[in-house]
């Protein structure tokens, strides 16, 4: 994984950083927690072979979105982001991590 700080990220003020193919871009250096969160991203985009990935990613969000009628409560619910948050702040998660861990996220919540 590769951190890239730019100048402005059109995200919105709610987002730190994206993930694209392993590439990290931000606005600002990333603390340790963040920079776990995005590694277990990156981890994720690997084993999706990258394109699954966004597809699985958008589709999940387009149908959180219908159920919560709430873009950022969707994206909180996105299966592959409550991985992420759950497991930012420990540093040994990347290396103990199961392949598609993320899946035991989709129905709970």
């Amino acid at each position: 994984m590769r951190i890239i700080i730019i100048r402005r990220l059109y995200l919105g003020k709610n987002f730190a950083a994206i993930n694209i193919l392993g590439f990290v871009f931000s606005n600002r250096k990333l603390g340790p927690v963040l920079t776990n969160h995005e590694y277990i991203h990156t981890l994720q985009q690997r084993e999706m072979l990258f394109i699954f990935f966004y597809i699985w990613y958008l589709a999940e969000w387009l149908i959180k979105l219908l159920y919560y009628h709430d873009s950022i409560k969707a994206y909180d619910n996105i299966s592959f982001e409550r991985e992420a948050y759950s497991n930012q702040a420990d540093n040994e998660y990347p290396r103990k991590r199961r392949h598609y861990e993320w899946t035991k996220y989709i129905f709970s919540h």
